[in-house]
């Protein structure tokens, strides 16, 4: 940031405030644009005399002031238009129908910078590196503006009645416009606007207008912060709830491919042992002995099922009558 050229208001001076900021350098004073002036107004007088000399209309032409310049430092249009002119740039009227000003009205962070003018104020507004500032000499700095806002900032300034005007052609290389093509500016602290009583647009109009402005976009993009951070929370708080669907799902699904098996719980020691004896009984009821035999039979270790083998066809009988 401390590499942007950057001009506080001196008297009404905003228009020379205004091309250096844009030019990056401090290329024009006061002397020079009002060189420029007198040039225009000779072409002026030159194109009046044609007329006649001691016609009504060129004597009153006379009498009039310049209406490129007076002594508090204003500088009309003009001027700014014929010292860009010497950089080889032009200034298309924002709000004119020609195609440059239609794409400039879509997308103007396409655009490298504008001139806004209200009554006799001048200031910049310039894309350096990627980024863009608001170069205006009624501010202690230069204001970083976030592309989002940059339309909003622009409409709202021809709300308030500005004039805004787009820059073609190659503007001249800055360091700060290298610098921060590397190193995008950072602020953290946003300029104020200057407090001295002389820094107001001239005829006594205050700068309410452009505050107003100004705060506009601080508001947007405080607010653009904020809903970013809340669609940051809603985007983790939509994962969350997806991965305890899916957990939910999956579930569900192992559920219904194995129903009996979701359904049958392990059998109690109690069960078993009903169980065991239950089959115990089949047991001696099939096999034509007494009491007796029986009873050594199940015991004796010369039985052709052991004990285990039996317990395990208990368990298989509870599991079938389970699934029954």
């Amino acid at each position: 940031m401390e590499l942007i050229f950057h001009e506080k208001q001196e008297g009404s001076l905003c228009a020379q405030h205004c091309l250096n900021a844009l030019l990056q350098n401090q290329y024009f004073s006061a002397v020079d644009l009002a060189q420029i002036a007198e040039r225009l107004d000779v072409r002026e007088r030159e194109f009046m005399a044609e007329g006649g000399v001691h016609t009504r209309e060129y004597q009153q032409f006379l009498q009039q002031p310049s209406s490129n310049f007076d002594d508090s430092g204003f500088f009309s249009v003009q001027v700014i238009s014929d010292a860009l002119a010497v950089w080889g740039l032009e200034m298309i009227p924002y709000n004119s129908q020609t195609e440059q000003a239609n794409q400039a009205r879509i997308n103007p962070n396409n655009e490298r910078a504008f001139i806004c003018n209200f009554q006799q104020h001048w200031f910049a507004v310039r894309k350096l590196g990627d980024q863009w500032f608001n170069l205006n000499s009624l501010l202690t700095g230069p204001e970083l503006i976030s592309d989002t806002y940059l339309s909003l900032f622009l409409t709202q300034l021809q709300q308030e009645g500005y004039s805004i005007f787009i820059i073609k052609g190659r503007i001249p290389d800055c360091e700060a416009d290298q610098l921060l093509k590397i190193v995008p500016a950072v602020q953290t602290i946003r300029p104020s606007l200057l407090e001295d009583p002389n820094a107001q647009t001239s005829k006594g109009s205050s700068t309410g207008e452009l505050q107003t402005a100004l705060e506009e976009s601080r508001h947007a993009s405080d607010m653009d912060d904020v809903t970013l951070q809340k669609a940051l929370k809603m985007s983790m708080q939509g994962y969350h709830d997806d991965e305890a669907i899916l957990q939910s799902a999956i579930e569900q699904s192992m559920k219904c491919e194995n129903p009996a098996a979701a359904e049958i719980s392990t059998p109690s020691a109690e069960e078993v042992r009903q169980k065991r004896l239950e089959f115990f009984n089949k047991q001696q009821s099939s096999t034509p002995s007494t009491s007796t035999s029986s009873t050594v039979d199940i015991s004796s270790p010369q039985e052709e099922e052991t004990e285990e083998e039996m317990l395990k066809q208990a368990l298989e009988m509870s599991m079938q009558q389970g699934n029954t």
